[in-house]
């Protein structure tokens, strides 16, 4: 099965970024994506059986038990890709607290020989594909309050025409 693991968001984190992507849909072309897929991936894992299943839930419990809420804000919007065909991201700002979290559920996993797309943790949201980015401003702009990402969930991801639907396979609560 195709996997990767994130932070959820918070309602009114998802309903505010879902507000902002509203606002774009009427300037930026693309597909937008529905606000019951926004995350912050962590790890990537690609597909993996359910021997890998088990020890990403291990690798999970053991990073996440020293762990409280992480705080969480907005920083802007970013791209990757062309202008002409990108993905339209919503950055998050790389807190210490942050980015400890996601480097420590990282090497958890490594420590169980889970493999995972190596990139750089970057946070971010993605809220459209396939955009062309407008050469003029993007004014008036309503970005999310902070919050605070209380939850690290395991997602299995299912691909079809349509696009990607997440299921929740193994979420932990962080309490610190």
């Amino acid at each position: 099965m195709r996997a990767f693991i994130a932070f959820e968001l918070p309602q009114r984190f998802v309903d505010d970024a879902a507000r902002l992507a509203r606002q774009l849909s009427a300037a930026v072309p693309g597909r937008f994506m529905p606000p019951e897929n926004y995350h912050v991936t962590i790890a990537f894992l690609g597909d993996i059986g359910e021997a890998d299943v088990r020890r990403a839930i291990d690798a999970l419990d053991e990073a996440c038990s020293d762990l409280g809420p992480i705080p969480c804000a907005a920083t802007g919007l970013g791209k990757f890709g062309r202008a002409s065909d990108a993905t339209l991201w919503l950055g998050i700002a790389q807190t210490p607290g942050l980015m400890e979290a996601a480097a420590c559920v990282r090497d958890r996993l490594r420590d169980r020989g889970l493999a995972f797309d190596a990139k750089p943790f970057m946070p971010h949201i993605t809220l459209a594909r396939r955009v062309r980015i407008p050469r003029t401003g993007l004014d008036g702009l309503v970005f999310p309050e902070p919050c605070e990402l209380a939850r690290i969930t395991l997602f299995k991801s299912t691909l079809d025409q349509t696009g990607a639907t997440y299921k929740a396979l193994y979420t932990v609560e962080l309490a610190g």
